[in-house]
């Protein structure tokens, strides 16, 4: 009985482990990155322990499209828990998007500036005390008259250029990375998002009018007091969009960007814009190995095959070290609140690192196939007599 009861408790825990990672990232691949964020107001705080949850841009495969999931308040599944919100992420020459969850500290959410106390770190609308949520007036829309735990506290905003960009990384995309706060509150114990949460998403994805196609960027819903009241008094529009958005045209079978399979390419900054450019090691798509040679010699064969696997392994470690610098770079830059201008030098910088190693790694490859050849070339035939 002790060890089934071992075995149990070991099972348990790694179904609390798997459990766990699973909402922290969905790998999304599409061919478009996804429209600004719009302008709306925020809706009144129904009541005390609810926080707010800002809208996002989501994408559905069956509609080929991204769609606006409204910003509403929730309470929090737990005393002392706080939201981290969901963001898109671009790495390795594919959208990631990486779940929101609820845990004792807001984790790194993409440097997005969702705004409402969401502006690109941390949260500022609220605080815990005692078991009981304060609200900071000057960023929480709340009726004093029935909640009464709230406080002021000016918020200033450092971004030095305003944005509506709803992703981190790429093409214009926002270049900010984790700080070790976020990296740790990524560590702590999570809880995916509420069932609430989970058919404010439901909801949103059956709603045509919130997708991106149809609104251009300006959800008729853009935020709800409640999860699923999209309409009446408790639904708030948008002002206006977040900038300009050109959904791509939509091909035969009903596909948006004329690819059939479920497989998309992303590219960000709506559709129109160039592959991104590479800025971090882990940037670098991770290129096909080739084939094992069949030359018909055995020894010259396995002895390519071994140096292959050497300069794979070589060119591993050197990316790995160059992101671990740049990591620290990052690390340094945040401890010391660096301004804008000073990230998007170090960006530059690391930009033209990435690039020079990528260079570097083709053209090893290249030598090695090049010392290859010679080996591959059939054999003359023997004249005949």
């Amino acid at each position: 009985m002790r060890i089934w009861s071992i075995r149990a408790v070991f099972f348990t825990f790694v179904v609390l482990m798997l459990s766990a990672a699973s909402f922290g990232q969905v790998r999304i691949s599409v061919r478009i990155g996804p429209p600004p964020l719009p302008v709306y107001e925020q809706p009144l705080c129904p009541g005390e322990g609810y926080i707010w949850t800002p809208g996002y841009w989501a994408w559905s495969d069956d509609d080929g499209d991204y769609y606006w999931v409204p910003g509403t308040w929730v309470e929090s599944p737990e005393v002392g828990f706080l939201w981290t919100p969901p963001f898109w992420g671009w790495e390795g020459g594919v959208f990631l998007f990486h779940e929101g969850y609820w845990g004792p500290h807001v984790g790194f959410y993409g440097g997005i500036n969702y705004g409402f106390g969401y502006f690109g770190d941390g949260f500022a609308g609220g605080r815990w005390d005692n078991g009981r949520f304060f609200y900071n007036r000057s960023v929480s829309n709340v009726n004093v008259v029935n909640i009464h735990n709230v406080y002021n506290e000016t918020v200033i905003n450092n971004t030095t250029v305003v944005n509506r960009v709803s992703y981190n990384g790429g093409e214009g995309g926002i270049t900010r990375r984790p700080t070790p706060q976020e990296e740790n509150a990524e560590r702590e114990r999570h809880i995916p998002p509420a069932a609430a949460q989970n058919q404010q998403v439901q909801a949103a994805r059956q709603n045509r009018e919130l997708r991106a196609s149809a609104n251009h960027g300006k959800p008729p819903v853009a935020a709800t007091v409640r999860p699923g009241e999209f309409s009446g008094r408790e639904a708030v529009p948008a002002r206006e969009a977040g900038g300009a958005y050109n959904p791509p045209a939509k091909a035969e079978g009903g596909e948006r960007g004329g690819e059939p399979n479920n497989e998309r390419r992303a590219e960000p900054g709506g559709g129109n814009a160039p592959p991104p450019k590479l800025v971090h090691p882990k940037d670098i798509p991770q290129g096909e190995r080739p084939a094992p040679p069949n030359t018909g010699n055995e020894k010259a064969d396995k002895r390519y095959q071994q140096q292959q696997e050497k300069l794979q392994q070589k060119q591993d470690q050197e990316r790995q070290k160059l992101q671990a610098k740049q990591d620290q770079d990052h690390q340094r830059l945040a401890q010391q609140k660096a301004s804008d201008a000073k990230q998007q030098q170090l960006e530059q910088k690391h930009q033209q690192q990435t690039q020079q190693l990528q260079q570097r790694h083709q053209q090893q490859q290249q030598q090695l196939q090049q010392r290859q050849a010679p080996v591959n070339r059939p054999r003359p035939e023997p004249a005949k007599k």
